[in-house]
């Protein structure tokens, strides 16, 4: 299929490139070759002189810069051209210091817009419409297409490879926009690209190097507590042997409490220092971990005061400021009764679900079905006992009105047997 056409670009072919090549002072050179109708060769020259638009007045950059992409999607070859226009769009715009980054992304998404939907092509340009936008920190400009990803990813018939390249390109400029959550997120899905089943692939240096990167991210990031799609990945497992330390803190992380951390720090003394992680933050964190995990463990649903402050290394005047840090992570829901000294627990989260939490479950089911299974015994008596005393009032009441009747007939013939003997009488 044709490329789209610009609807403003009028003319043919070389009386564009001749109006391009002279616009670029390289018009004696290319007439030649459009007069020949060796189109490409014309067109090369008037590309390797395009650098000059980059200082061209800014009124009339947008209209260069569309007749050059129309000229250069007329090719019967496009690859070989575009990768110098958009390389020079990477470049600053030196006649709008203040412009450039608007003129440059709009002519990025030009190109990317007119190449058709399912065209290979769309994957080099996007890569460097994120290079430009990392490039000047606005990453927000990206966000909205990130959506697309998947499905552009299904159209250009994309390699794993390709699409590692392009998820790292994504997670590195979210991360220098100050989105760590946002950078996270596309190194998981870029360590995802790694096939499982070739070892050499998962233990390679790329893979092992993206994996250490994310395994920071995840136990310094103040907000992540799961760990559980981290340590599912292979190329993060394989660290085990490429980073046996980290995988070990990983793993405390993920389902053990604070005394661990604390054995950890003193085992591999020095280590986290040298491996620039903030002692204090991690050390925050494992407090509310480890909070997490004593309110999941716990089969009464309340939690001493005085267990909490052992369990976080904690004095017992601090444990209500630490139980508000717990509910607003969304660890626990529950509330403190200051008088009991205790937490209720109403919600937890557990960190790990195996066959330890498998059996806690198990105990707490079994819990409420006995309450329950009381509460149902309690009320069938009560029932039976509503139900016999219905009876009883029932009966006495028929009693009652048994004698009543009774009384009531004897009194009425002796009236009827006196009014006769009057009759009888008279």
């Amino acid at each position: 299929m044709a490329a789209p056409q610009l609807i403003f670009v009028d003319g043919s072919f070389a009386e564009l490139a001749q109006e391009m090549a002279d616009y670029l002072h390289v018009g004696d050179k290319v007439k030649p070759y459009l007069d020949d109708e060796k189109n490409d060769e014309a067109l090369h020259l008037i590309v390797q002189a395009s650098n000059h638009l980059n200082s061209v007045p800014e009124k009339d950059f947008a209209g260069a810069y569309n007749l050059l992409i129309h000229l250069v999607l007329q090719s019967k070859d496009p690859k070989k051209f575009l990768p110098t226009v958009c390389g020079n769009l990477q470049k600053p715009i030196t006649s709008s210091p203040v412009h450039g980054f608007t003129l440059a992304i709009n002519a990025l998404s030009t190109i990317f817009n007119l190449l058709e939907r399912n065209n290979p092509l769309r994957y080099n340009v996007f890569l460097q419409i994120i290079r430009l936008i990392r490039q000047h920190g606005q990453y927000e400009v990206l966000k909205p297409r990130l959506k697309n990803l998947e499905g552009w990813f299904d159209a250009w018939d994309t390699t794993e490879d390709d699409q590692r390249r392009l998820l790292v390109e994504v997670s590195d400029a979210a991360a220098d926009a100050g989105d760590d959550e946002e950078s996270y997120h596309y190194l998981v899905k870029a360590l995802a690209t790694f096939d499982r089943d070739e070892q050499e692939e998962i233990t390679s240096e790329e893979a092992q190097r993206l994996s250490l990167k994310a395994v920071r991210m995840a136990i310094l990031s103040p907000t992540r507590f799961d760990f559980q799609d981290l340590r599912a990945l292979p190329t993060v497992q394989a660290l085990s042997d490429s980073q046996p330390v980290y995988s070990q803190l990983l793993d405390i992380f993920a389902e053990q409490d604070l005394e661990d951390y604390n054995d950890f720090r003193d085992e591999h003394e020095g280590w986290i220092e040298k491996e620039n992680l903030d002692h204090e933050k991690l050390q925050r964190k494992m407090r509310l971990l480890t909070f997490a995990s004593l309110a999941a463990s716990t089969p009464t649903r309340e939690i001493p005061y005085d267990n909490i402050a052992k369990a976080l290394q904690i004095p017992p005047e601090n444990v209500e400021m630490w139980t508000i840090d717990v509910v607003r992570a969304k660890l626990v829901e529950g509330r403190l009764s200051q008088q009991q000294k205790v937490f209720l627990v109403h919600r937890t989260t557990y960190r790990v679900f195996g066959e330890k939490q498998w059996r806690e479950l198990g105990t707490r089911v079994d819990q409420y079905k006995a309450v329950v299974d009381r509460l149902i015994s309690h009320l069938r008596k009560s029932q039976a006992d509503v139900e016999s005393q219905r009876e009883r009032e029932q009966q006495e009441l028929e009693r009652k009105l048994a004698n009543a009747g009774i009384s009531g007939g004897q009194g009425g013939d002796r009236r009827r047997q006196q009014k006769q003997r009057t009759d009888e009488d008279d």
